[in-house]
């Protein structure tokens, strides 16, 4: 009998609590019905008509700045500026200074000092060749060392053009090397081919010549030519390069005898590194006068390369042996000067 009591008891508790479980979980869910309603009214702005406390609603800040109407913006007039009377201020230079920027002084004062605290001198081109001179001996190096000049050139022209880096051969008043260069002549004229062999040229000949050259069985320091052979050479430009005859460069012309000459004993140079030009103008040993008048002549040529009106062309120039220390000298005497016809033409050009 207690056992069958037991049994319906454990029964009976079950149901309760399975109803007890039904009644949690509707209520449960009416909650969450009501949360998520009160959630979409304070999401729009409504009123909750439940128990729970609706939220309030956000009030935004008042804006301080308002948009500029544009139309009215457009309809006004601008005014115009101002023009400003007060003289431009002039840039800042060493000139007027009592010292360079970032240097202790202009010279020193003593015979022992730090470069670097004092601007480089620059010297006087017969100055600097004797100081050359004196560095070999006291250096005690080869006497017959090359003597070089670096220039920097300014190669703006009008607006936004410049100058084309160019080579150029000139004629140098005193020579200082005993090698004489190959010069091959392109015509397949027989009397400009007896010219050209009568004053010096290695190698004379025509088309036949240009596969001989592609294959490396015939070479030469200067290519020169005739203009009726230029259109068929077109083949070897690739292969010479800078050698190739140009009319610009002197090696294309009709005075055979005057190219070789010029190929045979010139001196060549060209522009490097887009405005720089590096080349030899004689040895330490070399009376100073010869070397002052080779200089003289390659920046001659070098100022032919640009108009005169547009200034100096060369910047900056520099001496020195194969041994010593860069001299920077006065470029000022070499350059060509600017002359009244000079002005008139420019402004007769502009007009």
């Amino acid at each position: 009998m207690f056992g069958g009591l037991h049994g319906s008891g454990g029964h009976k508790h079950k149901r309760n609590t399975g109803e007890t479980d039904g009644m949690a979980a509707g209520v449960a869910g009416r909650l969450s019905r009501v949360f998520i309603g009160c959630h979409k009214h304070t999401l729009i702005g409504g009123y909750s008509n439940t128990g729970i406390s609706s939220l309030s609603k956000k009030h935004l800040a008042v804006r301080q700045f308002a948009a500029v109407n544009t139309r009215t913006v457009k309809t006004e007039k601008k005014e115009p500026k101002e023009e400003n009377l007060k003289p431009k201020s002039n840039s800042k230079t060493d000139l007027n200074r009592h010292k360079p920027y970032g240097l202790t002084a202009w010279e020193p004062v003593d015979d022992v000092y730090r470069i670097q605290y004092y601007p480089k001198k620059v010297h006087d081109i017969e100055t600097a060749i004797d100081m050359l001179k004196k560095f070999q001996q006291l250096d005690f190096t080869y006497p017959r060392q090359p003597v070089y000049i670096d220039l920097r050139l300014d190669m703006k022209l009008e607006k936004k053009k410049k100058v084309d880096p160019f080579v150029s051969i000139v004629h140098l008043p005193y020579a200082f090397t005993t090698t004489v260069s190959k010069v091959l002549v392109f015509t397949e004229s027989p009397e400009e081919a007896a010219v050209a062999q009568k004053h010096g040229a290695d190698i004379v000949g025509g088309t036949d010549l240009i596969q001989k050259i592609m294959d490396d069985e015939i070479q030469a320091d200067f290519y020169v030519s005739v203009p009726d052979m230029v259109s068929k050479l077109i083949p070897l430009k690739n292969k010479l390069r800078k050698k190739f005859p140009k009319s610009k460069r002197g090696s294309v012309g009709l005075n055979i005898p005057e190219m070789i000459e010029i190929f045979k004993t010139g001196h060549e140079y060209l522009v490097e590194r887009d405005c720089y030009i590096l080349t030899k103008v004689g040895t330490v040993d070399m009376p100073r006068e010869h070397i002052v008048a080779n200089v003289a002549t390659i920046i001659k040529d070098v100022c032919t390369h640009r108009p005169v009106e547009f200034g100096p062309f060369v910047e900056r120039a520099i001496i020195c042996s194969a041994t010593s220390e860069s001299l920077l000298f006065k470029v000022e005497p070499f350059l060509p000067q600017v002359t009244t016809e000079d002005n008139e033409e420019n402004e007769n050009v502009n007009n």
